[in-house]
């Protein structure tokens, strides 16, 4: 079974939820909804449609703090960002425009603008989207491709930790999340792409792009 993140063929079946089969990669650690019950693009979108995050709402600007705090404590003064999977409401992107720096937009459904795509970047976001990848691998690729060197990749995504409670979680039973990442996953990662991984706080990886 191909691992859709680290591309080997070190995937296991892990567990079956009632209809839905899970996989789990014996290399980087990755579990992964089977291509064969993921949601179609119309599901996908319409399921993103439903969340109702504002800049105004004070809760989701708490809980962006986790990844936008670390990150401006990293980055130089007025540096150039993208906020990739951004969704209907870019809340991140306008804290940190709040902060100096210059934020593009990239989501395939809500800003699908794909000149954002040809630029390269001092920091690249991606809060809660890696858990949507159908290819996490292309995905991860195109970041390190977009990153400039000495720069920032900033992501958040629940870190999966407990595999006896897999089923219930709530983050499993999103219908648009079919990969799911150990913090090992993600510092298996940063090895393939020759990055510098922190962990500042739960469920927030900064990815450094060394400079060559």
């Amino acid at each position: 079974m191909r691992c859709p993140v680290c591309e080997g063929l070190e995937g296991r079946a892990f567990q079956t939820v009632g209809q839905l089969a899970y996989g789990r990669c014996e290399r980087c650690e990755a579990t992964f909804l089977l291509p064969a019950h993921w949601p179609s693009p119309e599901a996908e979108r319409a399921e993103y449609a439903l969340h109702q995050n504002t800049t105004e709402d004070p809760g989701y600007r708490r809980f962006l703090q986790q990844v936008a705090a670390p990150l401006l404590q990293r980055l130089p003064p007025r540096q150039r960002g993208l906020d990739f999977g951004c969704g209907p409401g870019p809340v991140l992107a306008s804290m940190l425009r709040e902060a100096g720096h210059s934020v593009a937009l990239f989501d395939p459904f809500f800003h699908p603008d794909p000149s954002v795509l040809a630029a390269s970047y001092d920091f690249i976001t991606c809060t809660e989207v890696a858990e949507h990848f159908h290819d996490p691998a292309a995905e991860f690729r195109r970041l390190q491709g977009l990153l400039r060197p000495g720069g920032w990749l900033a992501l958040m995504t629940c870190f999966q930790t407990d595999d006896a409670r897999f089923a219930q979680w709530h983050y499993r039973r999103d219908p648009t999340h079919v990969v799911f990442y150990r913090e090992s996953t993600l510092r298996w990662l940063a090895r393939r792409h020759g990055w510098q991984a922190e962990v500042p706080c739960a469920n927030v990886v900064l990815m450094h792009k060394q400079v060559a």
